[in-house]
């Protein structure tokens, strides 16, 4: 009759497997930089005469709120004009001034569009586009007023 090994050691491999999975696991899923108690590094502040003289100032790529306005109402003007979308202000990224503005543009673009083709209803579209966005904003834009 063969001996199957010592009582012990069956139950210590059988407890030592999970033990070196889950010591794998743990291993594997840390972080990748080793553990240290310094504190994560900082950018330095800027000195207290720059920070306190410094005025802000706009990015230089920033875009006037009325360009902005008139780009995306005249792209979904033609969108819209074109037949190949139809969606709420909010699928739109507009608000409900900025919408208002779009409807009455792309109105105005059907009828011309129909009397004078589509050149015509693309030019009207962006001095529509513009003309409407600039006096929007010149009220106060989407700051003003219920659910602008």
């Amino acid at each position: 009759m063969a001996t199957a090994g010592a009582p012990g050691a069956r139950t210590t491999a059988r407890l030592l497997g999970p033990a070196l999975l889950a010591g794998v696991l743990t291993a594997a899923c840390g972080e990748a930089r080793p553990h240290t108690s310094a504190a994560p590094p900082t950018s330095p502040a800027p000195p207290a005469s720059a920070s306190a003289s410094a005025t802000p100032t706009a990015s230089p790529s920033a875009v006037a709120p009325e360009d902005l306005c008139t780009r995306i109402v005249a792209h979904w003007a033609r969108e819209t004009l074109d037949g190949d979308t139809y969606g709420d202000y909010q699928s739109m990224g507009l608000s409900d001034g900025q919408y208002a503005i779009l409807r009455t543009v792309v109105d105005a673009a059907r009828a011309a569009k129909k009397g004078q083709g589509a050149d015509a209803a693309t030019e009207l579209i962006d001095r529509r586009a513009r003309d409407g966005c600039v006096a929007w904003y010149r009220s106060g834009g989407p700051g003003e007023g219920p659910w602008r």
